[in-house]
């Protein structure tokens, strides 16, 4: 059965016409909700994932549950899809099983709440935020298992119920689940300030309603979706051509020693809609790394990025969504069978913009960004102090964002650009370590006409026994140059141990002991470069290398000499670029540092590591199934 909206008042609303100046105020008034939204939950939350790194999402929603104003799309058809129950006014629902809202949201430690807004017994509107907590239970702390063969290992799952009824707290219920975390005080706080939110959505858009009447404020809403609609159309039918255009790209393991698991797409557009078809992706993995892609969050990841290439002027909600048909096959990486593990997802998430700028960039070169958002890493840190009391850290590390036609990536920025850095001093004050480097790595933005972003450094000393885990990827593939820019660099995770002992570790691993006075050198990739290096003014160079960006050697990569002053030799530079210039190939549209093949062939030599193995797909998740193939 479908869920039931209970409605005292069965009076439709009204169309009617919406003054523009009238129009552009309450367009302005839902966003600046929005904006408060935001600022009472990461005021009021305790965990630094949320309070400091801002990793919530919020929304405000029409009464069909079309997002109009937020920034990760809406959630209402997959909660719906999984909600058997009733609406009524004073509900609020919570769910974090991605299995249960069709990916809605797509891993268990992101906990989405969605409230109606009620005017008159009316249905008008929806409230929704989402935000992770630390952990949720699970096999590690943190729960983010690289080696979980199941989500049955990745802590506790909450099927869409509701938290509150008629305004009442369930309080049974969030003990029961409080009671299978490790942070239960921090989920409750986070939990109170995301209530704390969604109310403060509900009483915004009560206001705009009470000033400009239900009809006018239900027309305005639906407005601004034909709007978004509208400007996305013109943006679609310029940039998606009818021939087909295709682009993939990898994940470089699954943590358990097998990759790279490949994510290939092809778009092209059939009138004025653009088609994006998974067919040739890989079958899921047998690890945590799947990607439980609902197809609305994929309209949501596209319109945020065209949006912000063209006119970021262009409000950003769900209204272009009927104009994007998104094709994913049943059992592959991207839209795996239950119970496939779900906790990793992060690097394919990060990947799928890397993929949308290759598929749309190729046939406007000049608009095309080279690759680095890639991924979005993560770092853990838990255990007991001197004092016998739990401390947990989750952290979200930056990497280098992408050369670009308009300039050079920022160095050491996150794959969302909303989030912020945990400030090293409240990591300091809070938990038992100290930061003993927090810098760019100069040379690992990809050199182009404009610079790839340096990926970041940080040295973690820590000071207390414990364990830590580490999630990233871009360590075997690198992030592609375009246009003549080169790769980004890749990462990598230095262990100094306090007896001076080194070892690199994986790039996705748990349980690793650390012992007061060890130093983890938790090293991010770089972004790709944009356009020809031998282009990029020596000046420019000189600057960067003056700057600790790059090196006097990584500055040869430009055809550029820089003498020990950072001054510039110019007659060695025009040498040199000559040079350079008589003995390279060709210039290709992407530089992906080689094959897949080749990279694995050099990969002990460049990481130190055994290159993954080919993945082996259909084992142990398909018990009682036929093994998925890209072709289901």
């Amino acid at each position: 059965m479908p869920a039931t909206l209970i409605q005292t008042n069965e009076t439709p609303f009204k169309s009617v016409e919406v003054d523009p100046i009238n129009l552009d105020i309450i367009e302005n008034a839902l966003r600046n909700a929005r904006a408060e939204m935001d600022a009472v939950l990461f005021r009021t939350a305790m965990s630094p994932g949320i309070r400091e790194q801002h990793d919530a999402f919020p929304m405000l929603a029409n009464q069909d549950g079309k997002m109009v104003v937020g920034q990760f799309g809406s959630f209402f058809h997959g909660f719906v899809s999984g909600y058997h129950g009733t609406i009524e006014e004073g509900d609020v629902f919570l769910t974090n099983d991605p299995y249960s809202c069709e990916g809605a949201v797509s891993h268990l430690p992101d906990w989405l709440t969605m409230m109606p807004i009620f005017r008159d017994g009316r249905l008008i509107g929806w409230s929704a935020m989402f935000g992770h907590m630390t952990d949720i239970g699970g096999k590690v702390p943190g729960s983010l298992p690289t080696d979980a063969a199941s989500v049955f290992e990745e802590g506790i799952q909450i099927p869409p119920i509701k938290i509150y009824k008629n305004g009442e707290l369930n309080s049974e219920i969030l003990e029961l689940i409080l009671h299978n975390c490790r942070l239960p005080e921090w989920n409750r706080s986070d939990f109170n300030a995301i209530i704390a939110a969604l109310r403060t959505g509900e009483r915004r858009v009560n206001e705009i309603a009470d000033r400009f009447g239900d009809d006018a404020f239900v027309s305005a809403m639906e407005e601004m979706l034909d709007r978004n609609k509208r400007a996305m159309g013109q943006i679609i039918q310029m940039i998606v051509p009818e021939e087909k255009r295709y682009f993939e790209d990898y994940v470089c393991d699954d943590g358990m020693g097998y990759g790279p698991y490949k994510i290939a797409c092809t778009l092209w557009r059939e009138g004025e809609k653009a088609i994006f078809d998974f067919s040739a992706t890989d079958p899921q993995s047998n690890g945590s790394i799947n990607f439980m892609l609902n197809e609305e969050m994929f309209k949501m990841f596209l319109g945020a990025f065209v949006i912000n290439i063209f006119d970021p002027q262009i409000l950003f909600n769900d209204g272009f969504y009927d104009l994007v048909d998104v094709r994913i096959p049943e059992g592959c990486i991207l839209k795996p069978r239950k119970p496939a593990a779900l906790s990793c997802r992060t690097h394919i998430l990060g990947r799928i913009f890397d993929i949308m700028g290759g598929l749309l960039g190729q046939g406007a070169p000049e608009a095309l960004n080279a690759a680095g958002f890639s991924d979005s890493p993560h770092f853990m840190y838990s255990g007991y102090d001197k004092n016998g009391e739990w401390y947990q850290l989750y952290q979200i590390g930056f990497g280098g964002i992408p050369g670009r036609p308009a300039g050079d990536g920022p160095d050491g920025h996150s794959l969302w650009p909303a989030f912020t850095n945990v400030p090293n001093e409240f990591l300091e004050t809070y938990f038992p370590l100290r930061i003993e480097r927090y810098a760019t790595i100069p040379d690992s933005g990809g050199p182009g006409l404009h610079r790839g972003g340096n990926g970041i450094s940080i040295g973690y000393r820590f000071l207390e026994p414990g364990e830590v885990s580490i999630h990233d990827d871009r360590w075997l593939t690198h992030p592609w140059g375009v246009n003549g820019g080169l790769p980004g660099g890749r990462s990598d995770k230095l262990m100094v141990r306090k007896d001076g002992s080194e070892e690199y570790l994986p790039s996705k691993c748990d349980h690793v002991k650390v012992e007061e006075g060890d130093i983890l050198y938790f090293n991010t990739w770089g972004g790709g470069g944009w356009g020809d290096p031998l282009k990029r003014e020596p000046a420019i160079v000189a600057k960067d290398v003056e700057r600790n960006l790059v090196t006097i050697d990584g500055a040869k990569l430009y055809g550029v000499v820089v003498s020990p002053d950072f001054s510039v030799d110019e007659a060695a530079t025009k040498t040199l670029r000559e040079r350079m210039e008589a003995e390279r190939p060709d210039i290709e549209l992407f530089n992906f540092g080689g094959t897949v093949e080749e990279l694995k062939a050099r990969c002990k030599a460049d990481t130190g590591f055994e290159p993954p193995q080919a993945p082996v797909f259909g084992v142990r998740q398909f018990v009682g199934q036929a093994p998925a193939t890209a072709a289901q």
